[in-house]
């Protein structure tokens, strides 16, 4: 390794990291990838597609309930085996896993199984040799944040969730955005009882607040303990389990205890801070229009830099960085009209401004909003409302906003998130014909404005 010079270094091959490796090594680029943990990154092995499956299998106990109503009836109680969901997972991963090595391998770009360090703007050590890049590109994304509270090391992070030994019968939650609340849904339809904390008083931060306050009370419905303003002040290990003990002096025994608390960039050990790599106020690494650090040979993109944590957008971003540095250039993604999904139950998708955002950028916005009961539960009888909801401005009668809490809100969302980033108006989603009967057309079809706001 020690004796060639590549034109890329990349540390870190999870989603980012990957596409960039490989789309500049098939522009002509000779590129190393450094990983030290997840081929794949968070998302293929701990976070969106095992999350997935997760949610998934949760959703098979409403099911059966479900179909009771539809006249299937079922002689006995299913039963569920956390062994065999962990297996099946398992199998998976290693099998997405041996999917990114071939793609690697096929695109020319070595990858070496260690932890990179960066000892200078152009060299990194790795397994005690150095290499030598003309330029490094950090995609190391982010790691768990854990808060520092007596017994803290008795919790367990997503990272380590979905491969407990046992199947907890009594999990406690911390935390109030979307990882918290995906996992709440998650072990709630497994057979877990499930108490989700949140020290603020609406969780679900930076979302619309109708959709905060909706999905809130739809959460509670599906018989997850939500617990707004409280917060966790110790864990203490007992022969009944882990004793947690809240704010107020209550205490209560859990099996597990799951800290969601926030990502951190993870970029301990890493060497670039020592070499004069900046970060933002907010803790990220930061970068210009192109990726570029404060240390010009030294490049950064994906969760690392404090845009959407989300993988497409680090797909995108690792893209653009390839074809920037060593194409015929591209111009890095928008970061307009970022359509994303919460795959908490009931599912949320959103695409654009929230209510508060949009006062704030324009003077004048139309509300509208629709509230209604899935048709399948008219007759599954259960007590479960979707919420749709459009953000309009006034002046150029462009759709601004879109929010939904439902069934399929994050299949649906995708392709209103098409028509906004094309500048769509209210006046072209009305004269659109629905698809019927399906939840997706009702925002085609509102047309009573629920508020006007704004002079």
């Amino acid at each position: 390794m020690a004796a060639q010079i590549y034109d890329l270094i990349v540390i870190g091959a999870g989603s980012g990291g990957v596409r960039a490796a490989r789309t500049a090594a098939s522009l002509g680029a000779r590129v190393a990838i450094i990983e030290d943990r997840y081929l794949g990154g968070t998302c293929v092995n701990v976070g969106c597609v095992p999350k997935k499956l997760y949610v998934y299998a949760s959703e098979y106990g409403k099911g059966f309930l479900d179909a009771q109503g539809f006249g299937w009836q079922t002689p006995e109680a299913p039963q569920f085996s956390w062994a065999t969901l962990t297996r099946a997972k398992t199998q998976e991963i290693s099998r997405l896993n041996d999917i990114y090595r071939a793609l690697l391998a096929n695109s020319g770009a070595q990858l070496i199984d260690g932890r990179g360090h960066i000892t200078s703007p152009t060299t990194v050590l790795v397994n005690g040799e150095e290499i030598h890049g003309r330029k490094i590109l950090i995609a190391t994304g982010g790691w768990p944040h854990v808060p520092e509270i007596p017994g803290s090391t008795l919790g367990v992070t997503s990272n380590e969730i979905f491969d407990l030994e046992r199947f907890p019968d009594r999990l406690l939650i911390v935390g109030g955005g979307y990882i918290a609340t995906e996992f709440a849904g998650v072990f709630n339809g497994l057979g877990s009882r499930v108490t989700q904390t949140y020290r603020g008083p609406l969780f679900m931060r930076g979302f619309d607040d109708d959709i905060r306050r909706h999905l809130r009370d739809e959460i509670r419905k599906t018989g997850v303990d939500l617990r707004m303003d409280t917060d966790v002040t110790s864990l203490n290990e007992t022969t009944e389990g882990i004793q947690a003990t809240f704010a107020d002096g209550l205490q209560e025994i859990f099996d597990t205890v799951l800290f969601a608390t926030g990502r951190q960039p993870n970029i301990q050990g890493l060497g670039a801070l020592e070499l004069g790599v900046t970060l933002t106020p907010d803790g990220m690494i930061s970068v210009n229009e192109q990726f570029q650090t404060s240390v010009p040979s030294i490049y950064a993109l994906g969760d690392i830099t404090g845009g959407p944590e989300l993988t497409p957008m680090a797909l995108a971003e690792g893209m653009a960085f390839a074809y920037q540095q060593f194409g015929q250039g591209r111009p890095s993604p928008s970061y307009d009209n970022v359509a994303t999904a919460v795959f908490s139950q009931p599912p949320v998708g959103t695409c654009g401004l929230t209510q508060e955002q949009a006062i704030a950028q324009y003077p004048r916005i139309a509300v509208y909003r629709s509230e209604f009961r899935p048709m399948k539960h008219t007759i599954s009888g259960r007590d479960e409302r979707s919420l749709m909801k459009l953000l309009v401005d006034r002046d150029s009668d462009r759709v601004v906003g879109a929010h939904m809490v439902g069934p399929d809100a994050g299949e649906i969302m995708q392709g209103i998130s098409i028509a906004m980033s094309m500048g769509a108006t209210k006046a072209q989603f009305d004269s659109t014909i629905g698809i019927h009967p399906t939840a997706a057309e009702e925002f085609v079809t509102m047309r009573t404005v629920a508020e006007e706001l704004g002079q």
